[in-house]
């Protein structure tokens, strides 16, 4: 049976008898960790290393914790980041979520919170890789280029579209939802993340905009409008898109 890897965690910490506390905790629990005591080596060690979660104090030599956390939010805005710091007052703590931090923890903890806000933090960063995965895999069959299906050809770069009902210029905003629907192929949609993608939940919009696209999109590709093929409903969920 294959090894299953351990879980890297990089703890950037000045006060060492935390650091070596949390340290501790944390191999016991099976986990490869690291200590960084100043912000230069935290940054260095998040390069090199490339950690699956960082435990983040604010209050650092060289650099400080907000400044490290916006300089990794700008190249990786999926690591699980978990600060943990003194300064447990609100304005730390917007901040904090306002630049990024997925969780914040204010000293002194308790040890069993702060082992499940790690489990729970690393179990969200698989559930990110999983999603990669599979959209590397839809992407590799739709190259964001162009894309056919029954008789309907689109061309993306053109915004062009040669379809069951002649030649038609695509909006950007139908491109954006073509887009989605293609890459998540065989997976039902909700209004929601039809919205979101679409108009990013402007407050004016409602869930009847995304139904007219639907509407649309049936004139357009479908030789039966009534009876789609490609956009179907789902009951209680929302939309999605088929294409054998």
């Amino acid at each position: 049976m294959e090894a299953v890897e351990k879980k890297r965690v990089l703890v950037i910490e000045d006060e060492a008898h935390i650091a070596d506390g949390i340290r501790l905790n944390l191999s016991i629990q099976g986990y490869k960790v690291q200590i960084s005591s100043d912000g230069i080596d935290g940054l260095e060690k998040w390069r090199s290393w490339g950690p699956d979660l960082i435990i983040l104090d604010i209050m650092l030599p060289m650099i400080d914790g907000f400044s490290i956390l916006k300089t990794i939010r700008k190249k990786d805005d999926k690591i699980p980041i978990l600060i943990l710091s003194a300064r447990g007052d609100t304005k730390d703590k917007v901040k904090g979520l306002r630049y990024g931090v997925d969780d914040y923890l204010a000293k002194p903890f308790d040890l069993e919170e702060f082992l499940l806000r790690i489990e729970r933090l690393l179990k969200k960063k698989m559930w990110y890789e999983k999603e990669d995965k599979e959209d590397k895999f839809q992407f590799s069959i739709f190259n964001g280029k162009d894309y056919c299906f029954g008789d309907n050809y689109i061309n993306f770069i053109t915004s062009k579209a040669h379809c069951v009902a002649g030649e038609i210029i695509l909006t950007e905003q139908e491109i954006v939802l073509l887009k989605l629907f293609i890459a998540n192929r065989g997976k039902p949609l909700s209004r929601k993340e039809l919205l979101s993608a679409g108009w990013g939940y402007s407050t004016d919009t409602s869930t009847r905009t995304v139904d007219n696209f639907i509407v649309r999109f049936r004139k357009y590709f479908e030789k039966k409008p009534k009876k789609p093929v490609h956009f179907i409903s789902r009951r209680s969920v929302g939309y999605v898109f088929e294409h054998d």
